[in-house]
């Protein structure tokens, strides 16, 4: 490791701890770097163009962010939380079912762990608190946990993210993520059921069958939302962008026509989140553009690939050990710095192993993800802990049962590649060729 790069490194990490953005201190260091090494500062601009302009894929990101705050604005999040409790309800310990049903629909919309939490998460906490039926910290532990879900079932932005520093196949990615994701949700039904057994969690009225054509039919231009966007991606009629773009048009339009529950201020203050939030995933991401550029300069992906790969690994070792090391930075980094500037130094080895990309990135979102729920730094135990009003010991005690479980799928995702891959192949995929 040269000095100067050694010096980047230092200047990013003590930036980073004094609070500044990250993706700022990404830039600072990359700057201080190309300064010591008496390089043009306008790579540094030029880097940020290419990266920034050339991807037609990170105009997902933005689009999807806006259709996750424009549903979060309207009814369309209180109209499936109400479908949701007619289905499933009615059994012990029904809330906390119904929480898990509605991350899986709310996930084929919003592709964001952050606003499934923050949208839906909000009313599924008032649900569940009303009348003392869960305890506050149960109910947040459990909606940090089931919005975890959310970009591992498609559309997902970290997905977007992966098959950008990837060069993968976004339309796959999002096939291999479905399997993964139901069957997450289902372990942690499951979970649900043995736990509302032992602790006597309470039942809802049930709503009678009778109503439920009606309520379905209330909600259904919610439940259409994953059908036209799943269909225009598989079906050839759009890219995955354009489908981002269709996300948040179809949203709006059902938010304003049919159910008429946003004014012009709702939608006004929906395109102002969206932007803020793109503004500060689009500041990563150009920290990460300029930082990675320095990263090639020092050869550091190639070193690590040709270290790792004396070692004489075997694939499945590879991946048990960035499962390890993903899970431990997710404990003090957020995932999309992860993503951008971890996982690229990663990715060469695993193509030289023949890992499968696709599946590797499934197992990198997963791991991401569990990040957001990992003690100490854990973005949606901070979220919960605000929304909720409760201790971070009382939360974190109460997630860990779901985090364990989560953690087993993970394995089982790593040690199984066809658990991810059956369902890109029956659509035509051919994978990695070692």
């Amino acid at each position: 490791m040269s000095i100067p790069f050694a010096s980047a490194l230092a200047i990013i990490t003590a930036l980073a701890f004094l609070g500044l953005p990250m993706g700022i201190a990404m830039i600072a260091g990359s700057v201080l770097y190309l300064l010591m090494r008496g390089q043009d500062m306008g790579i540094v601009a030029e880097q940020l163009l290419n990266g920034m302009y050339s991807n037609y894929i990170m105009l997902a990101v933005p689009l999807f962010i806006l259709a996750a705050e424009i549903m979060n604005s309207g009814t369309m999040s209180e109209r499936l939380l109400k479908w949701c409790d007619a289905l499933v309800g009615r059994f012990r310990g029904g809330l906390a079912q119904v929480n898990v049903l509605q991350s899986i629909v709310f996930a084929g919309m919003s592709g964001s762990a952050i606003a499934d939490a923050a949208g839906s998460g909000k009313m599924m906490q008032f649900m569940m608190t009303k009348d003392g039926k869960y305890t506050p910290s149960y109910a947040a532990a459990l909606t940090a946990a089931t919005a975890v879900i959310g970009p591992i079932i498609p559309p997902s932005i970290p997905m977007v993210l992966y098959a950008l520093v990837a060069d993968t196949s976004i339309g796959y990615l999002f096939l291999a993520g479905v399997f993964p994701g139901l069957l997450m949700a289902g372990a942690m039904m499951v979970l649900i059921a043995v736990t509302a057994r032992r602790k006597n969690f309470p039942v809802e009225p049930p709503v009678p069958l009778r109503q439920l054509p009606r309520m379905t039919w209330h909600a259904l231009p919610v439940l259409m939302m994953p059908v036209v966007l799943m269909y225009g991606i598989y079906g050839g009629v759009t890219t995955p962008t354009e489908a981002a773009a269709v996300a948040a048009f179809y949203a709006l339009i059902v938010s304003l026509v049919i159910y008429r529950s946003v004014g012009a201020r709702d939608l006004y203050g929906s395109v102002l989140t969206s932007a803020k939030t793109t503004a500060s995933i689009g500041m990563l991401i150009a920290g990460a553009l300029v930082f990675n550029y320095v990263v090639t300069i020092e050869n550091i992906p190639r070193s690590l690939s040709m270290l790792l790969l004396s070692w004489d690994l075997d694939p499945l070792t590879f991946l048990i050990a960035v499962n390890i090391l993903l899970l431990l930075l997710g404990c003090v980094l957020e995932g999309t710095t992860i993503l951008l500037v971890i996982v690229p130094v990663l990715i060469p080895t695993a193509q030289a192993l023949g890992i499968d990309m696709v599946h590797f990135g499934v197992v990198v979102v997963v791991n991401i993800m569990l990040g957001l729920i990992t003690p100490p730094y854990g973005l949606l135990l901070f979220i919960m802990t605000r929304i909720a009003n409760v201790p971070m010991r009382a939360l974190v005690a109460d997630t860990l049962p779901y985090l364990g479980m989560l953690v087993g799928a993970l394995i089982l995702f790593t040690f199984v590649p066809e658990t991810v891959l059956w369902l890109p192949r029956l659509f035509g995929y051919q994978g990695a060729t070692p």
